[in-house]
């Protein structure tokens, strides 16, 4: 009894491996005709009835009706392709009867045969096809008829990731289905899903209300569950939304940190209104648009590590400039900030006429190399790029630097000494000259590194550091003139703050707002955040 039933258990296993493997069923002629002529209806009713059993020689003849590459006669559908004709159903070369009709197809029939193109992917034996072919049905709209293959796609499946993808596609299909307890099942299928696209269709499919309170879907039941999962799918994206705002705003603040890390130098350790910090950027980012160009023309198999060498470059270009302003203008005028405030002014637009002569008045593109390129899926609707995580990393290592380089070193001791009592500096034989010419040129490189950092996050231009001037003063006069620490709690606290706003109230009111508050706690508060205490005041 026992060898029976292994050998009855042993035939199931081989039939059932027979079945599996059996050769799909070839396309016939009749059914190549209905699939290629008549009236659309009947045309998708065909294409769905042979997808569903995933016919022989389908697929090839969906790619030629897409391409617009085939011709039928009252008994034959022929696929064309230059100079050779074959026939649909067999496969063999044919002549080309002059009787032969050009296939019509609308945009509902070509979109059908688009998605019928990727679901028969579905049930390749690679995985990598099928994931391809999930993301392409995920953007197309899916017709009820066919439910069969995906239903067979979905029982094949094995992967535990398309297994979900796959059941989320079925039950947005089951949403138009006629019966009512089928449409309930997917609408609760479709809570547990956490896509933009299902929120978008679970909104389209409860439609906005009448004045008799139906909508497009009728059944009490089932737009009771529309509307649960619609508010269950919208919380889970909410979280998504809210978190990329605060990285946004996090993203924002790092790329205030370093454009005022410049300024916490220039301004608050020596006194300088330099209103030409915008163009030391400026040129920062010009320096690294010039690097990639010599890399493309001269290296272009090591093109991916222009950046590397853009930074030291972008940082020596603004600070020699830097360099040059405060040997030629700025020595004369320290003390006198309003001065400076109206030099610098006149050489900000200098520098902007002279890059406008050199590069033109257009904008430049810097191209992110490979490794900065894409980003992070960390919930459905949110991605973090990769140029802005390597921004917020390089920001952080700049702000550590200095702040090692203010504290710790030789060079730091003299800027500190020169600017709390540069009397006493010099009596005790610090250079003061040498020292204000390093440190305005340490502040003008920090300028050119934001440029580096801005130009992998948008075109570069003549106009670039007008856009990020007004918000680096506020974030130094707000963090504590002369102190690190504030400057970053203030850049990080006014990009998390301005994005929040923005959301809310909208660019142009969000600036307005975020100026508001500014100067309501400068008035409150005037030595900003951290204030100087003791000797150092």
């Amino acid at each position: 009894m026992r060898l029976l039933r292994r050998l009855l258990l042993s035939c199931l296993a081989a039939a059932s491996g027979l079945l599996l493997h059996l050769p799909a069923q070839a396309l016939t002629p009749e059914q190549a005709l209905a699939i290629a002529s008549g009236d659309t209806d009947e045309r998708l009713a065909a294409l769905a009835e042979a997808s569903a059993r995933a016919d022989a020689g389908l697929p090839a003849l969906v790619r030629a009706l897409l391409d617009d590459s085939v011709k039928f006669t009252a008994r034959q559908v022929l696929l064309i392709d230059g100079d050779k004709v074959v026939d649909a159903t067999t496969g063999q070369s044919a002549s080309l009867p002059p009787e032969a009709e050009d296939v019509v197809n609308n945009n509902r029939m070509r979109a059908a045969l688009e998605s019928t193109l990727a679901a028969l992917k579905l049930l390749s034996p690679e995985v990598a096809q099928r994931r391809e072919a999930v993301a392409e049905l995920v953007r197309q709209s899916l017709e009820p008829s066919q439910l069969p293959l995906l239903d067979k796609a979905f029982a094949a499946e094995t992967d535990p990731a398309l297994l979900e993808q796959l059941r989320l596609m079925r039950a947005s299909v089951l949403l138009a289905h006629d019966e009512p307890a089928r449409r309930l099942e997917a609408a609760r299928a479709l809570g547990e899903s956490d896509s933009p696209q299902v929120r978008s269709l679970l909104q389209e499919r409860l439609g906005e209300l009448s004045p008799a309170g139906a909508g497009p879907e009728a059944d009490p039941a089932v737009r009771g569950a529309l509307l649960a999962s619609f508010d269950k799918v919208s919380a889970r994206l909410a979280w998504g939304e809210r978190l990329g705002v605060v990285f946004t705003g996090i993203s924002l603040g790092s790329i205030l940190l370093l454009v005022a890390l410049g300024l916490a130098i220039t301004y608050g350790l020596m006194g300088v209104i330099n209103m030409a910090h915008g163009e030391l950027m400026m040129i920062g980012a010009y320096a690294t648009y010039v690097v990639q160009n010599l890399f493309r023309a001269w290296l272009p198999g090591a093109f991916d590590a222009y950046v590397l060498v853009a930074i030291p470059v972008s940082f020596f270009s603004a600070a020699l400039v830097g360099a040059a302003l405060e040997r030629t203008v700025l020595r004369w005028l320290y003390g006198r900030p309003l001065e400076t405030l109206l030099a610098t002014w006149g050489i900000s637009l200098v520098l902007m006429q002279a890059v406008r002569t050199l590069f033109g008045a257009q904008n430049v593109p810097v191209e992110n190399p490979a490794w900065l390129s894409g980003g992070v899926a960390v919930t459905s609707n949110l991605t973090l790029p990769f140029n802005r995580i390597a921004i917020i990393v390089f920001a952080l290592a700049v702000l550590a630097a200095v702040a090692l380089m203010i504290a710790r070193t030789r060079m730091g001791l003299f800027v500190r000494g020169v600017t709390q009592n540069r009397r006493m500096a010099a009596c005790v034989g610090i250079h003061t000259a040498r020292i204000d010419t390093y440190a305005f040129s340490l502040g003008a490189g920090l300028a050119g590194l934001a440029g580096c950092a801005l130009s992998q996050i948008g075109n570069v231009g003549p106009d670039l550091g007008q856009n990020y001037i007004v918000d680096s003063f506020m974030v130094v006069v707000l963090g504590g003139v002369g102190q690190l620490a504030g400057t970053v709690y203030a850049a990080l606290g006014l990009g998390v703050l301005g994005k929040l706003l923005e959301g809310w109230a909208g660019a142009v009111l969000a600036k307005i707002m975020v100026l508001v508050v500014i100067v309501v706690f400068i008035q409150k508060r005037p030595q900003g955040l951290f204030a100087m205490k003791g000797r150092e005041v």
